[in-house]
C-alpha cells in the first residue's frame, strides 16, 4: 500500500519528501553534533590538536604548508560549525517561543495578542516595548511593583548591599 502512495505523488511532492528526509537527518546530526562538540572533551581534543600542531612546527621548519594545515582545518571547522550552531539556536528559540505562547494562552488575564511576537515587524516590537515601559512606569508610580520600590531604588539598594559585603 505504501508503494502505491509513493507512485501517486506528484513530482513536487517527491522533492518535498526528499527535503523532509534531508531536513530530519540534518536536525538529528546537528543535535548530536552540538552535544558532542559542545563538551569538555571536544574542547580538550581541540587544545591537543593545537599543541601537537605547535610542537611539530620546528620539525617542519614553520613552513607555509605547516601553517596552511591549521588555517585550512580551522576554516573548514568554523564554516561547518556556523550551520550547526544556527540550526541548534533556531530550534531552541522556536521551542522557547512555543512554550511562552502556551503560557500566555493558558493564563486567564494574559493578552493573547502577545502570542507569536517573533513574527511582528521591528517597528511593531519597538511600539510594544514602549507600551510595556509605560505600563512599568505607571506600576511604579502606583506602587504596584515588587517591594513597592522603583527600579532606581532597587538598583541603589543592590549597590549598597554589594558595598556592605566588601
Amino acid at each position: 500500500m505504501m508503494t502505491m502512495q509513493k507512485e501517486t505523488l506528484r513530482p513536487e511532492e517527491k522533492s518535498r519528501d526528499v527535503f523532509c528526509v534531508v531536513s530530519d537527518a540534518f536536525r538529528l546530526f546537528a543535535k548530536r553534533s552540538s552535544s558532542l562538540l559542545g563538551s569538555a572533551w571536544a574542547f580538550a581534543a581541540a587544545i591537543l590538536i593545537i599543541l601537537i600542531w605547535g610542537l611539530t612546527g620546528p620539525m617542519f621548519h614553520y613552513s607555509d604548508t605547516w601553517q596552511l594545515i591549521i588555517n585550512t582545518g580551522t576554516t573548514i571547522v568554523t564554516f561547518l560549525m556556523v550551520f550547526l550552531i544556527q540550526n541548534t539556536q533556531n530550534r531552541d528559540a522556536k521551542a522557547v517561543h512555543l512554550k511562552l505562547d502556551e503560557l500566555i494562552r493558558a493564563l486567564k488575564n494574559a493578552r493573547n495578542e502577545l502570542i507569536d511576537l517573533e513574527k511582528l515587524t521591528d517597528e511593531d516590537l519597538t511600539s510594544l516595548e514602549k507600551q510595556f515601559a509605560r505600563v512599568r512606569k505607571k506600576a511604579e508610580r502606583n506602587g504596584n511593583n515588587p517591594g513597592g520600590k522603583t527600579r532606581a531604588n532597587r538598583a541603589e539598594r543592590a549597590s549598597k548591599d554589594i558595598q556592605a559585603r566588601h
